[in-house]
C-alpha cells in the first residue's frame, strides 16, 4: 500500500505542479515549441474529457473521478504485489489531478475546466496533461499484467487444464498388433492366408 500511496502522490504533484508553472507562465492558447514538432507546450482549458469530449458534462466526469477515488481507496488494501500498486497508484494520481481542476479551477465548483497543456503532434491531435500521462500509463500496465496473467498478489495465474492439453489429441495404444500393408500393391487388392 506504500507504494501505492508514494507513486499516487508523485504523480499528482507532478501533476499539479506543472499546471501552476503553466499558467503562471503563459497566456491560454500561447505555444512554446520545445522539442520543435515533437513537443510543444499549448496551453488551453479543457471542459470536456479526453479531446474535449462532452464539453457540457464536465459534471459527470467529476462524480465519475469521485467514485474512481472512492473504489481505489477500498481496493487498495487487496492489493499485494508492487506492480499492481504501480498501477492503481498512476490512476488514483491522475484521476486526482484532474479532479482536483474540476473542483477548484474556474468556472465554478465541480465544474472546472482542466488544464491541458502538453502537446505532441507527431504522435496525436490532443492536447493533455501529466495526469491523462499517467492515466493512460496505468491502463496500458493493466492490460500487460493481465495479459501475462500476474494476480494482485504478484504471482502468475496457473493455466487452465485446457491450457497445457496438447493441441491434437493421441488416441490410446491399442494392444492389438499393428497389421502393414505388403509392399506390392495397396492393402484393400491383398488376401489374407
Amino acid at each position: 500500500m506504500l507504494v501505492l500511496a508514494l507513486v499516487a502522490v508523485g504523480g499528482y504533484a507532478l501533476d499539479q505542479i506543472s499546471k501552476a508553472l503553466v499558467v503562471r507562465a503563459m497566456t491560454e492558447g500561447e505555444t512554446a515549441r520545445v522539442l520543435g514538432d515533437v513537443l510543444q507546450l499549448h496551453f488551453i482549458r479543457n471542459p470536456g474529457a479526453a479531446f474535449s469530449f462532452a464539453t457540457g458534462l464536465t459534471w459527470v466526469f467529476s462524480l465519475i473521478a469521485a467514485g474512481v477515488v472512492v473504489f481505489v481507496v477500498w481496493f487498495a488494501p487487496r492489493i499485494r504485489s508492487s506492480l499492481w500498486a504501480i498501477v492503481f497508484g498512476l490512476l488514483l494520481g491522475g484521476v486526482l489531478g484532474n479532479l482536483t481542476d474540476r473542483l477548484f479551477r474556474e468556472p465554478s465548483f465541480g465544474l472546472g475546466h482542466v488544464v491541458d497543456f502538453i502537446y505532441t503532434p507527431w504522435m496525436m491531435p490532443a492536447i493533455y496533461n501529466i495526469a491523462d500521462s499517467c492515466i493512460v500509463v496505468s491502463m496500458v500496465l493493466f492490460m500487460l499484467l493481465t495479459l501475462r496473467g500476474i494476480g494482485l498478489d504478484g504471482r502468475r495465474t496457473p493455466a487452465s487444464d485446457q491450457d497445457v492439453q496438447p493441441a491434437l489429441s493421441t488416441a490410446p495404444a491399442s494392444s492389438a498388433p499393428a497389421r502393414s500393408a505388403p509392399v506390392d500393391g495397396p492393402a484393400h487388392l491383398t488376401t489374407s492366408n
